[in-house]
């Protein structure tokens, strides 16, 4: 079934087309926004977004020029609308979405129009439902520009109207534009200190202005800080507080596993709120890894200030790993929830971390992940650096388009720290604070920094453009507390449907082979499908790219790997031939957890024609939640209450499933599998009648014991394997060094024999 997003706060009229866009049958969304209230553009923008298909503000391939045309193509439809906002506020204008289609396949936006805030006329009767007398902003302009999803996946413009019927504003007043205002997470942690120690919004100001160094470059107006510092002050859950208490309390009830804590009086808007469902928890035993904590929440003014924190499944979908509401941002209230989410999930940390740069959570992921990467959201420094360097993107209109190629098209630390040297001299901002800040702080946010740490995202450079994902379009800045738990639990079913889509897809829907190999065989039998394809794409490059060796020192060869044509392009792989193993200083294996091009070509010459068993991540294959969890700890769970009614159903739905699979294979096969069932049946119904209680932790002791003594014998049996083939190593080895001593030997003998041949020759030619 189909769950529709909640609508955001515009009035919405639906009416079917009739047309297709990519032969699909579409339907068309108008929004009409309040005639003289201007939505906030960055509000819009990430209420909209799509950031599993964002990866960057501009073209692929990063194309300098700023001036929208038709046919300009974009990785998403975020990005699209970033880019015409940052064109207006260079001209001069500011911006707001409009009209949109969606997909009835899938229910996604495949078409948006973006247009001049000014655009179309005040509806009759506005006025009638308006408490005060609003100026007329609307003047039909008919400026605009639309963007349509493509079948490769990009956006072009498909329409553009640059023409203006009104004058537009000039670059000293663009900052009151209201697209082009925004309180950024930073200043708002310096307005809530500021207005803590009793300062008023014209003294806060005043710091701020001083802070940017003039009002251009603040970013939102006196109005803007004084609206929210009255919401601040206002902000409070009200009745709606005690249907997050009811809800949590009742989940609690009906599964143990259900982990909330509070921090402070929540309801008097002092303290903050955790949870995390059962699955939630399962599911981070099974993607844990990498973790993203999204506080969009600090920037859009949302009304409820929800920050989930999220990851990515098998399919590379996102998934939930828990929830908070957050009345209380100080940096101890950031590391309460830290703690909080730890214990939920067991006290096992992540592999990294991903969170905008707000200094509050920097400091507090510093104490409680201290082991833990932690890297900043690209798209939140993108967007920090439209408010820090405006009077740069104003006056040099092809800075933004280099700034972003140096961040994300730079392959190497060495090419990135020339571009960027060569960009501040180019632009003379050699002095600019807040890019020195950026370049200090490098390691966390460029891409090229990051590539030894596992993200789980399957580019490396255009990754992390935007933290906001699980639940974009369900809760959003006009969500109130009193639908926040509602819209919660619809986002939460329709991200489960998505994962049952694309299980049945991978399953019954074979992905179509390019190669011979059997190792994209072996590939398209263990990974999902999206995966696939993405190691697919590697395997076939393969073919462009040469590998030759450099170095070869024996146990190991360093070979040299470039596309054919691009040698200025060159990644090295060192591979180890005893273990079949090798690294690549590209890293996409590291980052990504797929194994890259240069690795899998190098295996092409060495006659490697599966994949080794250590390049294949459980996480990204089919059976990435299968398996019994056999530690309690490993979910967090009470030792007393062994495994909950949903783990345990959970676990015998997989196993069943698999048992299904594997008996219908042939005839014989399924009637052993029928009598088993049947005999299974039988064992349980009498399990059933002598009750569960001693008799189960019997079981489980006995169990336990068994796979204790299993596991013991299974660490002797490896240690002594481990010995056997140490041994073997070094039997090769010495072999190998004989080999190339005798090879040396007959190399010289072979120099000897050519020297009296050559002196044989001369004299009888004397």
């Amino acid at each position: 079934m189909d769950i529709e997003p909640l609508s955001i706060e515009n009035e919405v009229m639906e009416f079917d087309m009739g047309g297709s866009v990519e032969d699909e049958t579409t339907t068309l969304d108008l929004e009409h926004p309040d005639d003289d209230y201007e939505r906030d553009y960055n509000d819009e923008l990430v209420e909209g977004s799509n950031p599993s298909t964002s990866h960057g503000f501009l073209t692929s391939d990063g194309d300098p020029n700023l001036e929208p045309y038709e046919g300009m193509e974009f990785d998403s439809e975020q990005a699209a609308r970033i880019f015409y906002n940052s064109y207006a506020r260079r001209i001069g204008f500011s911006t707001r979405v409009s009209v949109y289609q969606r997909s009835r396949r899938d229910g996604s936006i495949i078409c948006r129009q973006i247009v001049c805030s000014r655009e179309g006329f005040r509806r009759e009767g506005a006025e009638n439902r308006s408490k005060r007398q609003r100026t007329i902003t609307r003047v039909g302009c008919k400026a605009q520009m639309t963007v349509k999803k493509q079948s490769s996946g990009k956006w072009a413009v498909s329409k553009l109207v640059k023409e203006h019927n009104h004058e537009l504003v000039p670059p000293d007043k663009v900052h009151c534009l209201r697209s082009h205002r925004h309180v950024s997470g930073p200043a708002r942690s310096l307005i809530d200190t500021l207005q803590a120690a009793g300062m008023g919004p014209s003294g806060v100001m005043s710091v701020l202005i001083k802070e940017s160094g003039g009002i251009n470059n603040v970013g939102f107006t006196k109005v803007d800080c004084q609206n929210y510092m009255s919401s601040s002050r206002q902000r409070t859950l009200g009745g709606g507080g005690q249907i997050v208490f009811d809800y949590l309390k009742q989940m609690q009830v009906e599964d143990p596993d259900f982990f909330y804590a509070v921090q402070g009086d929540f309801e008097n808007s002092t303290g903050n709120i955790f949870w995390a469902d059962a699955n939630s928890r399962m599911n981070y035993n099974y993607f844990g890894e990498t973790v993203t904590f999204d506080t969009t929440y600090r920037m859009n003014r949302y009304r409820v200030p929800f920050a989930p924190f999220t990851g990515w499944n098998h399919h590379g979908q996102p998934v939930l790993f828990g929830c908070a509401l957050l009345l209380n941002e100080s940096e101890s209230s950031f590391v309460w929830l830290f703690q909080a989410w730890l214990t939920a999930m067991s006290g096992r940390h992540p592999i990294s971390i991903t969170t905008d740069q707000d200094r509050i959570i920097r400091a507090a992921v510093v104490q409680v992940f201290p082991g833990t990467r932690h890297r900043f959201c690209k798209w939140n420094v993108f967007r920090e650096a439209q408010e820090k360097l405006s009077d740069v993107y104003r006056s040099h209109p092809t800075f933004e388009a280099e700034f972003q190629k140096c961040i994300n098209l730079t392959e190497t630390m060495d090419e990135f720290e020339s571009c960027w040297e060569s960009l501040l001299q180019r632009y003379d901002l050699g002095d600019n604070e807040w890019l020195l800040s950026m370049y200090n702080a490098r390691q966390q946010w460029v891409p090229v920094y990051l590539r030894d740490a596992f993200f789980g995202e399957m580019s490396i450079t255009q990754g992390s453009d935007n933290i906001n994902s699980y639940f974009d379009g369900y809760i959003n800045a006009s969500t109130n507390i009193q639908v926040l738990i509602k819209q919660y639990e619809k986002a939460i079913a329709s991200r489960y449907e998505k994962e049952i889509k694309a299980d049945y897809d991978t399953i019954n829907i074979s992905p179509v082979l390019k190669t011979p190999s059997p190792m994209e065989k072996q590939a398209a039998n263990l990974y999902t499908r999206k995966i696939f394809m993405k190691f697919q794409e590697e395997l076939v490059e393969t073919l462009a790219y040469p590998a030759t060796i450099v170095d070869d020192t024996g146990s190991e060869t360093m070979y040299r790997v470039a596309k054919f044509g691009e040698d200025h392009k060159v990644n090295f792989v060192r591979f180890n031939v005893f273990e079949k193993r090798a690294s690549c200083s590209c890293q996409l294996f590291e980052f990504s957890g797929i194994i890259c091009r240069h690795i899998l070509a190098v295996f092409r010459v060495m006659n490697v024609l599966t994949l080794p068993s250590h390049y294949i991540l459980k996480r990204w294959t089919r059976n990435a939640k299968s398996g019994v969890l056999l530690d309690e700890r490993t979910l967090g769970l009470p030792s007393d209450s062994q495994e909950s009614s949903t783990a345990r159903y959970d676990i015998l739905q997989r196993e069943a499933i698999k048992y299904v699979e594997e008996g219908a294979e042939s005839m014989h096969i399924y009637n052993v599998a029928m009598d088993a069932l049947h005999e299974a049946a039988k064992k349980v119904a009498a399990a059933k009648k002598q009750g569960s209680g001693v008799t189960t932790q019997s079981t489980l002791a006995n169990t336990r014991q068994q796979l204790q003594s299993c596991s013991m014998d299974q660490d002797e049996k490896i240690l002594e394997l481990t010995a056997e083939l140490e041994n073997a190593s070094q039997r090769c080895e010495a072999y190998r060094a004989k080999l190339f001593s005798v090879l040396k030997n007959m190399e010289e003998q072979q120099l000897q024999i050519s020297v009296k041949v050559q002196n044989v020759r001369l004299n009888l030619r004397g």
